[in-house]
């Protein structure tokens, strides 16, 4: 084997330069267009050729589109085409698998010459297939109007460009498809909360259908309680398919959109709500809306017998990644000597307390001056 010349060496050398850092390059792009410009720029600099160009594989036509190249007139990159038969290099290299190099295309037998070729007076060429897992994307190709030889390391410096794109292209392609799956669970997930919504406020509407049509009280009450929670997890889902990130809820617009609805309900209480903008887990959004609904009810029913006032829900920062939400009032305050134990007996308490424990947070109870139940509960162990 012959040893390479010093300016032989050098060319190599270079070579190898510049595919590793394109190897950077194309584990780096997220643009497929950009990186194959960038390939057909820098073979067309290693391999010290005038045109270079990728061209991608139309199954339907049958045909090679130029798709990214350097060197050639205006009009081609994007436009031209040329045959994927075994009548062209490209077509050749595509159709049999093998790298083609022709250092005479005039004198060439094994195929013609393309239109685009001989209309830039190319008389030799190389090209190289683009493949990976999914198929033959298409073929790399320089050219030359100039005398020279191509020969079997210029095969491996393209060969390296090619299955680079090869790879980079199959990633791309991967992660969109995998993008394309998540926006489409993300778009169902949005259209289930919506239709959820639709369908608790039916079964809210009926609920109030069947307490308007009851006679006895205490039954009217209970269909009327009902009613509330049913239309308190609605909100909450009227709520989650609005939001940006299915996978957290703004707490200061979820709490003050709720707060919102419970005043429809309770005209003459001035039910104010204070909350930080921050997200919350999604996860905690169904309990957390049923604990702020369930003792705002309470108040308005309890704290100011015959008559109104404030109720007032509160969120703050509690540090190191806990909240503290209370909801409080100026009423007539808690019984003396509330046992919140006993008080479990009645349902509306036992809500209150299991929901505390599904948000896994500390509930604490006061009712000196007025009521107020505070909840801590930790963000990072939802």
């Amino acid at each position: 084997m012959a040893e390479l010349s010093r300016s032989d060496l050098d060319y190599r050398l270079k070579q190898q330069k510049i595919l590793s850092e394109f190897g950077v390059e194309a584990l780096r792009a997220d643009d497929l267009g950009r990186l194959l410009q960038r390939a057909t720029e820098l073979c067309a600099e290693g391999m010290s050729a005038q045109f270079c160009k990728a061209l991608e594989y139309k199954p339907g036509h049958d045909t090679l589109l130029v798709i990214a190249g350097i060197g050639w007139g205006p009009n081609v990159v994007g436009k031209a085409v040329v045959g994927a038969d075994l009548a062209s290099p490209a077509g050749y290299a595509l159709k049999t698998g093998q790298p083609v190099i022709s250092n005479h295309l005039e004198n060439e037998h094994r195929f013609r010459t393309p239109q685009l070729m001989a209309d830039h007076g190319v008389r030799r060429a190389l090209n190289v297939l683009i493949r990976n897992r999914e198929g033959d994307f298409g073929v790399l190709e320089v050219d030359d109007t100039r005398e020279g030889q191509f020969d079997e390391a210029d095969i491996a410096f393209m060969q390296g460009f090619a299955n680079l794109l090869g790879g980079a292209i199959e990633r791309q392609r991967s992660e969109a498809r995998l993008q394309a799956a998540l926006d489409r669970q993300e778009l169902l997930t949005r259209e289930m909360s919506h239709r959820v919504k639709n369908s608790l406020a039916t079964v809210a509407g009926l609920l109030s259908l069947q307490a308007r049509t009851t006679e006895d009280q205490q039954a009217r009450d209970a269909l009327a309680d009902a009613r509330s929670r049913v239309e308190a997890v609605a909100q909450v889902h009227d709520q989650l398919w609005r939001q940006p990130d299915l996978a957290a809820v703004e707490l200061s617009g979820f709490l003050g959109s709720l707060c919102e609805k419970l005043r429809e309900s309770a005209p003459g209480h001035a039910i104010s709500c204070e909350a930080p903008a921050m997200p919350i887990p999604a996860d905690l959004a169904i309990p957390l809306g049923l604990f702020v609904n369930e003792l705002v009810t309470n108040a308005v029913k309890y704290a100011y017998p015959g008559g109104h006032g404030p109720v007032r829900v509160a969120a703050e920062p509690a540090g190191e990644g806990r909240v503290r939400l209370s909801v409080s009032d100026d009423g007539v305050g808690l019984p003396e000597g509330f046992d919140t134990g006993a008080a479990r007996r009645s349902l509306g308490m036992r809500v209150i307390h299991g929901l505390a424990r599904q948000l896994g947070g500390e509930l604490a109870v006061s009712g000196t001056t007025g009521a107020c139940f505070a909840l801590t509960l930790d963000l990072h162990a939802a």
